[in-house]
């Protein structure tokens, strides 16, 4: 197969925009330096029902847990958000990457593991074929190519452990500037007898294993994790701003997922966007193989449609990780006094901070 399109990267993104191309009757080839894709786990699963709905993935096997509320811990108070529905589901990492795999491949798209691609053999790609850098965080494709940096990172590290969960439909959420900078602290069930425990905290402002290791002690985490030991651990580096280029439509080179930064600066997750620019870069590169469309079309509609709401992102991220956890739970206590939790559980949106913005002015609180 004549490849017209090369993606780098057989991530979450890389794999959607391969499905969407080759289901155009583009020729894609899909590299990656990994001999086996999905592993090993670094990545929450924890992923919105409607941002699985944009995607267009077939889920369904890789669920592990549904998740129907949260409860926000800050300086000794908590808010208590629950659904009516349930909002998100728990799925295993390694079992979506084999479904985006398949896709890809039924598609048609052809995929080669285990090949580093250098910047030689990117220029050997790039002469007969357009660049879709999907090759994560630390991307070599943007380097390469001279697509700009990401201004900001954060760490995380996760950790597991097998314990019986009382309340396997809803996610604990720590805020603490000292403990956790730039980003917060977390228990999820990953399954009715299965508990993740992780953080997130600015690369530049500390050390993530030993965050986790202070989190782990404290008494909210010890009372559910008990004496169960760890099970699995793993640490991965975020984006958590936007490149301010994501394509080069002069180079034929375009960005998707955490290579372009597409990541929700609130919670670090990048699954839902990052599969909505692998949608959006396809169609640009079919219109622009098909009618000479410029591929800027792409940046155009991913700016239009999702900026805002990663702007809100960031915006939402940067309060909350510059207040002491003092002054942000004395907030939780004015906004459960004012109803807003239960506001939140009725109109709140994962993926879309805008809409529950428009909500609250169109509806107010009830």
């Amino acid at each position: 197969m004549h490849s017209k399109v090369s993606i780098i990267g057989a991530g979450t993104a890389g794999l959607v925009a391969g499905r969407e191309l080759a289901s155009r009757g583009i020729g894609t080839v899909i590299y990656d330096q990994k001999k086996e894709l999905g592993v090993p786990v670094r990545a929450s699963g924890i992923i919105s029902i409607n941002g699985l709905k944009m995607s267009g993935i077939a889920y369904e096997s890789a669920v592990t847990n549904t998740l129907r509320g949260a409860r926000i811990h800050a300086g000794g108070r908590i808010m208590h958000i629950n659904a009516r529905e349930p909002v998100a589901k728990v799925l295993d990492r390694k079992r979506l990457s084999d479904i985006c795999e398949y896709e890809a491949e039924h598609a048609g798209a052809k995929i080669t593991k285990g090949r580093r691609i250098t910047g030689q053999m990117m220029d050997r790609l790039h002469k007969d074929s357009i660049i879709v850098g999907a090759d994560g965080a630390v991307s070599n494709v943007a380097t390469h190519f001279g697509m700009g940096p990401v201004e900001r990172y954060v760490l995380t590290y996760k950790a597991e452990f097998n314990v019986d969960i009382d309340d396997p439909g809803s996610v604990d959420l720590f805020f603490d500037k000292r403990a956790f900078p730039g980003l917060f602290a977390w228990m999820c069930p990953n399954a009715k007898d299965l508990l993740e425990v992780g953080v997130g905290v600015d690369s530049g402002k500390a050390n993530s294993k030993k965050a986790i290791e202070r989190f782990i002690a404290m008494k909210e985490v010890k009372e559910m994790v008990g004496s169960a030991k760890m099970i699995d651990n793993g640490a991965s580096m975020i984006p958590l701003r936007m490149r301010k280029r994501i394509v080069d439509p002069d180079k034929r080179v375009l960005l998707v997922g955490d290579a372009a930064g597409q990541v929700k600066g609130t919670t670090g997750g990048g699954i839902v966007y990052g599969s909505a620019a692998a949608i959006m870069a396809a169609q640009a590169i079919h219109d622009n193989i098909s009618n000479g469309k410029s591929l800027s079309e792409y940046e155009k509609m991913f700016r239009k449609r999702y900026g805002s709401d990663l702007r809100l992102h960031t915006s939402i991220n940067r309060i909350y990780s510059s207040l002491e956890s003092r002054t942000v739970g004395r907030m939780i206590s004015v906004m459960n006094f004012l109803g807003m939790d239960s506001f939140i559980s009725k109109y709140g949106d994962m993926d879309l901070p805008s809409l529950l913005i428009k909500r609250f002015f169109l509806r107010g609180l009830v």
